[in-house]
C-alpha cells in the first residue's frame, strides 16, 4: 500500500525539479553562449581576416636602424639617423632583462598562445559597462602586432584585429624570435627604439652590462615613453621601476635581497649619445654626404654600415696632435680673458650641486670643445695658486704653472706683459676653460682662434689614414682638409725642384740668389719677391736652395732654367688643378691656392716613386644583413706591376745561363761535393726561389688584376727630390723633426704671404701627412709663427705616435741614379785634392761636365749684396707683391 506523501516531501520534490530545470536552461544557454562565442569568434575572423597581413610579412618589413660607420680596425666612428637603434637576437638579452619586460607587460607570455583570455574578458566587460574600452589585455604579442600592422585606435574592432593578428604571430615565430621582434622594435624615448639603443641613451651601457634596476627601469618607460623616461622625469621613473620590481619580486624573479639592492639603486637622469669609440667627425661627415649622393634618405634608416680607411691609431694621434698644437698656438698669443664672470656665494661649496645659483650652473654647462673643461675659479690664493670647482661639484687648485703664460691678448699681433701673479690673471667667479697636463694638474686654457687640418694618406693606394679638418667638429663642422683652398707658399717648392730636374738641372746645379722684379700683366703691380732675411746669397746649389728655403732661387730656377710652361705641365701630374697653378712666378713659392688634400696626394706620389695614387676614404660599405654593397678598388702604385720597353732588355740580362748555374768546388768554401745534375738542379731552383721577385713583364698573369697606376713622375726624378727633402729635416728648416730619431723622412715646410699660412709636409714611403695652420678669415698668424714653429711641431707630435715601432722604410736607390763627389761651391765634380766637397745623387748621363769653371755672372751688379753668413733659413714667409 501506498504511503501518502506530505506536504514537506511535495515541496522538496518541487523544489529539486526547479533547480533541474535551471540547471539545464543553463546549461542550455551555457551552450548557446558557447556555440554562439565561437560562431562570433569564427565570424568575427572570417570579418577581419581579409584585411589581416600575413604574419610573415614581418620579417620583410624593415626596421629604421641609422647609418654606422667604422674605422677599418671595427672602430665606431659615428652612427647618423633619426632613430638610435641597435638590432639584438635573444641570445644577446640577458634573463633578467626578459623577466623585467615580462614582469612589466605580460606575466603569461611563455604560456597564452598570443591572446590572453583574461585581459580579453577584461575589455569585454569594459565594453558593456562603459561603451569603451579604455585598457586592458594586450599581451607582447599584440602589442607587436599593433606597432607592426595596425593604429593605436581604441576601438573594439581594432583590439578584435589585433588579437587574431598577433595569434597568426605565434604560429610563424617561436616566443624566443617575438621577445626579440619586440624588444627591437619598441620606442623607448629620447630617439631611442630597441631594448639595446635605450641602454646606451640612458645608461651608457652595453645591453649585456644592465643590472636589474636599470632593466626594471626601461620595462617601466614603455606604457608612456615621453613621460617615463628618467631623463624626463627621474621621478616618474622611479614610480615606475618600483612596480616593474614589485612584480618581478612576486613572480620570483629576484629574491628579497636583489629586490632591496634594485629599489636602493639611485636612478640616473642623463641622456648619452651613441657610444662613439674614435672621434673623426669630419670623416663621417664626408662619408654621409658621399652615401646621401649614393642612396638618397634611405642612408639615415636603411641600416647601412660603411668601413673607412681610417686608422685608429692614427686617428687619435691626429685629433691629440692638432688639439695639442692649436692650444700651445693660443698660448703663445696670449689670453683673452675668462668665458664669464659669476658672483660666488661663500657657502657653494657646502651646498649640493643641483641648488647652486642657475646662473652659475648655466656657466657650468657650456660646451667645452677639443679636450677643454670648465671650471669656476672660487679663490684666488696668496700662494699663486687658485681654488676651481667643476659642475660635478669635484674641487681642485690650478698651480702657478698652470697659469703663468697667460699675458693678457691685446691683439693677434700683440701681447701684454708676462703676469707676475695669479691675481694678475684670474679672480673669484671667472668661469674659465682648464686642460689636464700630463704631469698630472691642470692648467689654464682658452679655445683657439686659430684653426688647422692633418690629414694623413697610405702613399701605396691613397688610403686616408687619419683626417681632421678643424679643432673640434661640434664647434666648426667646416671641414679645412677638403673645402678650403689657400697658399701652400714653400711647401709647393718639392714639385717647383721636380719639374727643374725634368727639364735637366740637377740638384748640383747653381742658381744665383739675387734679387729679382717680375712684370706680368696677372699681377696689379712689379713683384720683388725676398728671402726671408731679407739677404741675398749668390750662387747656390739647388740642393742647398730647397734645404734652407731660398726663395729668389725658386723663383729663377722656374722662371729662366725651367719656364712656367714646362713646369705647370710637370706638376699637373701630382694631381694639382688650375687653382694652385698660376701662369706667373708667384707659382715659384707657392701662390696659388691647394687644399691639405691636394698637398698630401702630391706628398704621397714623391712618397712612392713617382705614382699618382687618388685620396679615398670609403673602404666598404655594407647592407643591414651584412651584405656587400660596395668594395673600393682604388689605383694602386705597384712598381712591379709597370712593364717598360726596357723591361724585356733588362729580363734577358738577369736570366742566368746554364753555365751560371754550375756549381763547382772553386767557388764553394767547402770540400768538393760531387752532386747528381738531378740534385743540382733542385738546389738551383731552392737558390733562386729565395731571391726571385718576378714583375710584370716576367709574370704577366700574377698582375693582371692589380688595378696598378702608370708611373706619372720618373723613379729617378722622384729619388733625388726625396733625397734633397730628407735634408730640409736632418739640417734645413725641417730640423725639429730629427727628435723623431729616424732616417727614412723627407719633409718641407711651407710660409705663406704675410704668414697666414703654415704648413709641413712630410713622408717615408708608408705615410705621407700634411699639416696646416691658419685663420679662417685669412688674417696674419703673427710674428715668429712659420711652418717651422706653428706647423711642424703638430706633424712631429702626430708622427711620433703614428710611427712609432715601425721600421725605418725609404725608398731604395733605383737603377739609373749614380753617386758623384762634387764641390760644394761650384757643384762641379771634385779634383783631386779637393777638400770642400760632398757627395752628389745625379740620374745616369746628367753629371756636369765643367772643366774649366767661369765665374757667374751678376743679374744685378749693381745691387750691393750682403754677404753670406752662413746662418740658415729659419723659415720663409714670401712677399708675393
Amino acid at each position: 500500500m501506498q504511503k501518502k506523501r506530505t506536504s514537506g516531501q511535495d515541496t522538496v520534490h518541487k523544489s529539486s525539479r526547479s533547480w533541474l530545470k535551471v540547471l539545464i536552461v543553463l546549461i542550455g544557454l551555457g551552450g548557446a553562449a558557447t556555440i554562439g562565442g565561437v560562431a562570433a569568434v569564427i565570424g568575427a575572423y572570417y570579418y577581419v581576416a581579409p584585411g589581416l597581413p600575413e604574419a610573415k610579412t614581418i620579417r620583410e618589413i624593415p626596421l629604421q636602424i641609422p647609418l654606422r660607420i667604422y674605422s677599418r680596425d671595427g672602430r665606431l666612428v659615428s652612427e647618423i639617423g633619426e632613430r638610435r637603434r641597435i638590432l639584438v637576437t635573444y641570445d644577446d638579452v640577458p634573463e633578467h632583462v626578459v623577466h623585467a619586460f615580462i614582469a612589466a607587460e605580460d606575466r603569461r607570455f611563455f604560456e597564452h598562445p598570443g591572446v590572453d583570455y583574461i585581459g580579453v574578458l577584461r575589455a569585454v566587460m569594459q565594453l558593456v559597462t562603459t561603451g569603451d574600452v579604455q585598457a586592458g589585455g594586450s599581451t607582447l604579442t599584440q602589442q607587436l602586432a599593433r606597432d607592426y600592422f595596425l593604429t593605436r585606435e581604441r576601438l573594439f574592432t581594432r583590439k578584435i584585429r589585433e588579437a587574431f593578428l598577433a595569434w597568426k604571430i605565434e604560429q610563424e615565430f617561436s616566443k624566443e624570435q617575438i621577445m626579440a621582434l619586440f624588444l627591437n622594435r619598441m620606442f623607448f624615448g629620447q630617439r631611442a627604439y630597441g631594448v639595446a639603443a635605450a641602454a646606451q641613451v640612458y645608461f651608457n651601457k652595453p645591453l649585456q652590462a644592465l643590472n636589474v634596476a636599470e632593466a626594471a627601469t626601461l620595462a617601466g618607460v614603455l606604457p608612456a615613453p615621453s613621460r617615463y623616461n628618467p631623463v624626463r622625469s627621474a621621478a616618474n621613473a622611479e614610480v615606475r621601476r618600483s612596480y616593474v620590481l614589485g612584480r618581478m619580486l612576486s613572480l620570483d624573479y629576484v629574491d628579497e635581497r636583489q629586490y632591496e639592492e634594485a629599489m636602493a639603486w639611485p636612478m640616473e637622469s642623463e641622456l648619452y649619445g651613441t657610444a662613439v669609440e674614435l672621434e673623426a667627425g669630419y670623416v663621417a661627415e664626408m662619408v654621409r654626404r658621399e652615401m646621401l649622393e649614393r642612396y638618397g634618405e634611405e642612408t639615415y634608416s636603411a641600416g647601412y654600415q660603411v668601413v673607412t680607411t681610417l686608422d685608429s691609431r692614427q686617428q687619435r694621434a691626429a685629433n691629440y696632435a692638432l688639439q695639442n698644437g692649436l692650444l700651445e698656438f693660443t698660448r703663445r698669443r696670449g689670453y683673452r680673458g675668462p668665458l664669464a664672470s659669476v658672483d660666488v656665494p661663500a657657502d657653494l661649496l657646502q651646498t649640493p650641486v643641483p641648488q647652486w645659483p642657475v646662473e652659475i650652473l648655466n656657466e657650468l654647462d657650456r660646451y667645452a670643445p677639443g679636450g677643454l673643461e670648465v671650471a669656476l675659479v672660487t679663490a684666488v690664493n696668496e700662494d699663486n695658486t687658485a681654488d676651481i670647482v667643476f659642475n660635478n661639484g669635484i674641487t681642485d687648485v690650478l698651480p702657478w704653472k698652470g697659469m703663468s703664460w697667460a699675458k693678457p691678448f691685446i691683439d693677434r699681433e700683440t701681447s701684454g706683459p708676462a703676469p707676475e701673479s695669479a691675481a694678475d690673471v684670474l679672480a673669484a667667479g671667472d668661469v674659465v676653460f682648464v686642460m689636464p697636463t700630463e704631469a698630472g694638474y691642470w692648467a689654464l686654457g682658452q679655445a683657439p682662434e686659430a684653426q688647422g687640418a692633418l690629414v694623413s694618406m697610405d702613399p701605396g693606394d691613397g688610403a686616408i689614414t687619419s683626417l681632421a679638418g678643424g679643432f673640434d667638429f661640434a664647434t666648426s663642422k667646416f671641414n679645412r682638409v677638403t673645402q678650403t683652398a689657400r697658399q701652400p707658399g714653400s711647401a709647393f717648392k718639392p714639385f717647383i725642384y721636380s719639374a727643374a730636374l725634368e727639364a735637366g738641372n740637377t740638384a748640383a746645379t747653381v742658381v744665383d740668389d739675387s734679387p729679382v722684379v717680375i712684370r706680368s700683366s696677372e699681377l696689379e703691380k712689379d713683384w720683388r719677391p725676398l728671402n726671408y732675411s731679407g739677404r741675398f746669397y749668390g750662387p747656390t746649389r739647388l740642393r742647398e736652395a730647397l734645404t734652407r728655403s731660398m726663395n729668389l732661387v725658386s723663383v729663377r730656377l722656374l722662371l729662366y732654367n725651367t719656364r712656367i710652361g714646362n713646369a705647370i705641365e710637370h706638376i699637373r701630374k701630382f694631381g694639382f688643378g688650375d687653382a694652385a697653378l698660376p701662369r706667373n712666378g708667384s707659382l715659384a713659392l707657392g701662390g696659388g691656392a691647394a687644399s691639405p688634400l691636394d698637398m698630401v696626394q702630391g706628398y704621397a706620389t714623391l712618397a712612392n716613386g713617382g705614382f699618382p695614387v687618388k685620396p679615398y676614404v670609403i673602404d666598404a660599405i655594407y647592407g643591414p644583413e651584412g651584405e656587400t654593397l660596395h668594395r673600393a678598388d682604388p689605383v694602386v702604385a705597384c712598381e712591379a706591376c709597370v712593364a717598360t720597353p726596357d723591361d724585356a732588355e733588362r729580363l734577358r740580362a738577369r736570366r742566368a745561363t746554364p753555365d751560371d748555374l754550375l756549381y763547382t768546388s772553386a767557388e764553394a768554401s767547402e770540400p768538393e761535393i760531387t752532386v747528381s745534375p738531378e740534385e743540382q738542379s733542385l738546389l738551383d731552383m731552392a737558390d733562386r726561389a729565395l731571391s726571385y721577385r718576378p714583375d710584370a713583364s716576367e709574370a704577366p698573369d700574377v698582375f693582371a688584376a692589380i688595378n696598378a697606376v702608370p708611373r706619372a713622375i720618373p723613379v729617378q726624378n722622384v729619388y733625388i727630390v726625396q733625397d734633397m727633402m730628407r735634408d730640409v729635416i736632418m739640417r734645413g728648416t725641417g730640423r725639429r723633426a730629427r727628435a723623431l730619431g729616424r732616417t727614412d723622412l723627407s719633409g718641407k715646410t711651407g710660409t705663406s704671404n704675410d704668414r697666414r699660412d703654415a704648413w709641413f709636409g712630410g713622408f717615408n714611403s708608408d705615410l705621407a701627412t700634411i699639416v696646416w695652420v691658419g685663420y679662417d678669415d685669412d688674417l696674419p698668424l703673427g710674428p715668429g709663427e712659420e711652418g717651422s714653429r706653428t706647423a711642424l711641431p703638430i706633424w712631429v707630435e702626430y708622427s711620433r705616435i703614428a710611427l712609432d715601432g715601425l721600421p725605418n722604410h725609404e725608398m731604395p736607390m733605383p737603377e739609373g741614379i749614380v753617386t758623384q763627389k762634387i764641390n760644394r761651391e761650384t757643384g762641379c765634380p771634385a779634383r783631386a785634392g779637393e777638400t770642400n766637397t760632398m757627395f752628389e745623387v745625379f740620374r745616369v748621363g746628367s753629371v756636369p761636365e765643367c772643366e774649366d769653371v767661369e765665374e757667374l755672372p751678376s743679374v744685378f751688379d749693381s745691387i750691393e749684396e750682403d754677404p753670406i753668413d752662413g746662418e740658415e733659413e729659419e723659415e720663409e714667409p714670401e712677399s708675393l707683391f
